[in-house]
């Protein structure tokens, strides 16, 4: 139940600061940390990065709320069945919340808002949000998780021959 609270979290995070984003006109620009992030406002209604937003295609946004709904499906049953350990825990929550808040404005709005922009110079990354955010830092931490796998034990050492058991 932690972890649902966890991606309730999330969630609830996400919608706030949109919410505060939705309020800037689209236009404006705040510089946080010169030469480096700054605050914007941007609709997406393509995916990650902006994929598909030029898309003309009159399936693409139901496209993307089916794979959305999808993924949060199998997500949703391998956090309730598999998250034995806290990092997959974690893991599993964050990309759920991220996944609901990004999918809830898909839905309503037909966009996702984005707002956080890191930039050196001309070259930009994508804006994001915090639903994008917490999606990658938990697939970081599942990938991680993989990785590391489970600690192997040492093989249990051979019976000794007879007469030399004690």
């Amino acid at each position: 139940m932690r972890y649902f609270l966890i991606a309730l979290g999330v969630f609830t995070l996400d919608q706030i600061t949109k919410g505060m984003i939705q309020r800037m006109s689209r236009s404006a620009s705040i510089v946080v940390i010169p030469h480096l992030f700054r605050l914007v406002h941007v609709e997406n209604s393509g995916a990650a990065f902006g994929l598909l937003q030029s898309s003309p295609s009159p399936f693409k946004s139901a496209f993307l709320i089916g794979f959305s709904l999808t993924a949060l499906v199998v997500v949703f049953i391998l956090l309730w069945r598999y998250s034995q350990t806290a990092r997959t825990g974690w893991a599993l929550a964050l990309i759920f919340g991220g996944a609901c808040g990004n999918l809830f404005d898909r839905l309503l709005r037909g966009s996702v808002v984005d707002f956080l922009l890191f930039y050196v110079g001309r070259y930009e990354w994508p804006a994001f949000n915090v639903a994008d955010s917490a999606i990658v830092i938990g697939a970081a931490l599942l990938v991680w998780e993989i990785l590391r796998g489970q600690p192997h034990l040492p093989a249990p050492p051979a019976p000794l021959p007879p007469g030399l058991d004690g």
